[in-house]
């Protein structure tokens, strides 16, 4: 992560999740198509630079992997009309949306929030930031993501079903979104285990990679 990334995304205070954004997606898992985005809170502890070890925690064995592209927000944003929601996106990076599965399906069944699934330390890696200007039409780039080589996700943002500045102004509609806030869009089809040993390569056609080892959490006991 650049200094540049490090500065816009590190001012940020949360990163706020959109999960279901690919009807596929939703299949895949045996969800419905959500009618509205459904959001879910990461902590910003839980971000992970290029090049750095996905942690699997104890007793976990695996995790998935979700390909996602992240709109950084550029400015405090608050009740923004969908009209010039795009004027608050300052940037746009690549990220992983790591989920403890096990986790989730546990908490979705007892009608529990995803916070243990999705927000654990390492479970959000991310790129370094693109400037607007290289990123001309967000919805009409190809994310990628490879376990040991092996095409795993490959997908359009074009099938998002809330595009950005839906997403923009819905969620700043009833919490205020500020400088180096971090939306993490959706992710296609092709979410799967990925294990302990194992390298993820992940990226924007034509724009950037990244790759991220994954290994066993190691506790320290003072």
């Amino acid at each position: 992560m650049t200094s540049g990334c490090k500065k816009l995304i590190e001012s940020g205070t949360k990163i706020i999740g959109v999960g279901r954004n690919y009807a596929a997606h939703a299949k895949e898992l045996g969800n419905a198509v959500p009618k509205e985005p459904v959001l879910f809170l990461k902590p910003t502890s839980s971000y992970l630079e290029n090049g750095g070890m996905i942690e699997v925690p104890h007793p976990l064995e695996s995790l998935h992997h979700e390909v996602e592209l992240a709109v950084v927000i550029g400015q405090r944003a608050r009740d923004v009309p969908e009209a010039s929601a795009m004027d608050y996106v300052g940037g746009y990076a690549l990220a992983l949306d790591m989920t403890a599965r096990e986790i989730q399906n546990a908490a979705k069944s007892a009608g529990l929030p995803w916070t243990i699934a999705k927000g654990q330390d390492t479970f959000t890696p991310i790129s370094s930031v693109l400037s607007r200007s290289m990123i001309p039409d967000p919805h009409d780039i190809e994310l990628w993501l490879k376990v040991d080589g092996e095409m795993r996700q490959k997908g359009s943002t074009k099938d998002m079903i809330f595009k950005i500045p839906y997403l923009i102004s819905h969620i700043s509609s009833f919490m205020t979104l500020l400088e180096g806030d971090v939306i993490l869009t959706g992710t296609p089809e092709g979410v799967g285990p990925v294990k302990v040993g194992q390298k993820i390569d992940a990226g924007i056609t034509g724009l950037l990679d990244v790759y991220f080892n994954v290994g066993k959490r190691q506790v320290t006991k003072n």
